[in-house]
């Protein structure tokens, strides 16, 4: 309770923000509604703070930040809500909660398809929440799922991520308020620092202000919020879209902003295999999608043109990268390369990328890049076997992240994932929505990619005009995509509970 009464502390001091910018836009309404919430929600937590001051802070155990981090994205997007409604007047509570929690868990759900009908305010206060909700989940990520070995953590072989201080010594069961308060104070700065640095670069070379800080908090926070619907409309062009790109390979791997805390040493990032094998992915699809161009183009005699090709890779590549950080920006040059492969929507090659997710401890959702190759080591390993199967299998640098049963638990959560699909695809055509629909509003939401609901069907899903029940459903299943399966039913766990 403590820690969720922190993130409300920090809700209540955020809505500050759009107020002040509000005010400055003249807009007196939307600058009272951010005011008056702001002011009642510290308030409120203030006195549930007072109430609470004798609880004994040091016997908080790590299962406690669990529960509190599925409170904060299932309760406390309740009190972000409501600004967001009183500003806007035009749509349903329900509407707002659902819109909060999707910018809290990192997903960006395009709900409004029109952007003018939010007000730059508005814009700000959703990147700025799926900004919060980013930063949460890489203090989060190393304070409680790495010593829990949730999060992608149950399958390296260094799952210690964070659990040691600064001279060499493993933290105790009881340190977790000490372990979440070290963790924020390392990551928070280069958070903070690596946003404002893309924020400036993007201003720099010809970005309005507030599109270049909503593209930067979304890039780092993995949302893909926009307050011009993506960053394929902005004004920057290439040079935009280039230092989008560069900022999105923090998605795929922690090595690429921290270290490893404490006792554990830090190896070359082209060493990790999380990272390769997202270049791979990387450079493999985009080859894919261009070399079909001449498969096709003998049927339809179209001639070669390396300025469209050029176009075409810089599309295939910005675009697939995106997707598999779970952020679901499209590049301007999209288009041109579905038209030179010849795929009018390939929604399946999004929706692939975009289960297959990012790195460990980062903000990108999806089965992780991890699994995925834990996955693939057991698969090149069951294959040596049908050749040699009196062999013995090596620990050499290839699987020197991965432990012992690391197979066994990627498989493991992998089913938990496709059951969970199953299982809110089902709901979702239950509740009146096509199949085609569902599925992909599901893939969207249990890997956090909100815009796929666009991206990866010819029609975009007109989610506000569903029923209640859709919403509800959605809702759920996001924060579901964001603590993951496992965590889920570690929380149901008794014996995660027993001292």
């Amino acid at each position: 309770m403590p820690l969720l009464l922190q993130f409300a502390g920090i809700a209540g001091l955020a809505m500050f923000l759009p107020a002040i910018y509000a005010l400055r836009l003249e807009d007196f309404h939307i600058a009272r509604s951010f005011l008056y919430s702001g002011l009642l929600t510290l308030f409120a937590t203030s006195l549930i703070a007072i109430t609470m001051r004798q609880a004994d802070e040091q016997n908080v155990r790590l299962q406690r930040y669990l529960f509190a981090l599925f409170a904060a994205y299932t309760v406390l997007p309740i009190a972000l809500a409501f600004p967001f409604y009183e500003s806007l007047r035009t749509t349903s509570f329900l509407n707002a909660y659902l819109e909060m929690v999707s910018c809290l868990t990192t997903t960006g759900l395009v709900l409004f398809d029109d952007p003018s009908r939010l007000s730059p305010a508005l814009h700000l206060w959703r990147s700025l929440v799926g900004w919060m909700g980013g930063m949460m989940m890489w203090v989060a990520a190393v304070a409680v799922f790495s010593p829990l070995s949730l999060g992608g953590f149950e399958v390296s072989a260094r799952g210690d991520f964070g659990q040691f201080n600064e001279h060499g010594q493993r933290l105790g069961r009881l340190d977790a308020g000490r372990r979440w308060r070290r963790t924020a104070v390392h990551l928070l700065p280069i958070y903070v620092g690596l946003t404002m640095v893309l924020w400036i670069l993007l201003m720099v070379i010809g970005e309005r202000s507030l599109t270049a800080m909503t593209h930067a908090m979304s890039v780092m926070a993995t949302s893909g919020i926009s307050n011009i619907g993506g960053v394929e409309n902005a004004s920057t062009g290439l040079a935009g879209e280039v230092l989008v790109f560069l900022f999105l390979f923090f998605a795929l791997s922690r090595q690429t902003f921290a270290t490893d805390l404490g006792a554990t040493r830090r190896e070359s990032l082209f060493q990790d295999p999380e990272f390769r094998f997202a270049l791979f992915l990387v450079a493999i699809v985009p080859a894919l999608l261009l070399l079909r161009h001449w498969y096709g183009a003998i049927e339809v005699d179209e001639e070669a043109n390396v300025l469209a090709a050029f176009k075409a890779a810089w599309g295939a590549v910005f675009t697939i990268l995106s997707f598999l950080s779970t952020t679901g920006f499209e590049s301007a040059e999209w288009e041109t390369a579905q038209n030179w492969s010849g795929l009018g929507t390939p929604g399946l090659i999004l929706l692939g990328l975009s289960m297959i997710g990012g790195g460990v401890a980062t903000t990108a959702g999806g089965v992780k890049l991890l699994r995925v190759y834990a996955l693939y080591l057991q698969g090149l390993r069951e294959m040596e076997r049908l050749v040699h199967p009196s062999s013995i299998s090596g620990s050499g640098s290839r699987t020197k992240r991965i432990r012992r049963q690391g197979a066994l638990i990627a498989w493991v959560f992998f089913m938990l994932f496709a059951l969970s699909l199953a299982g809110v695809t089902l709901l979702l055509t239950g509740l009146g929505i096509g199949f085609q629909d569902g599925l992909v509003l599901a893939i969207s939401a249990l890997s956090t990619t909100g815009p796929l609901a666009q991206s990866a069907v010819s029609v975009p899903v007109d989610i506000l005009s569903e029923s209640a029940g859709v919403k509800v459903v959605l809702s759920a299943a996001m924060v579901l995509g964001r603590l993951e399966t496992l965590a889920i039913i570690a929380l149901l766990s008794p014996n995660l509970w027993r001292n």
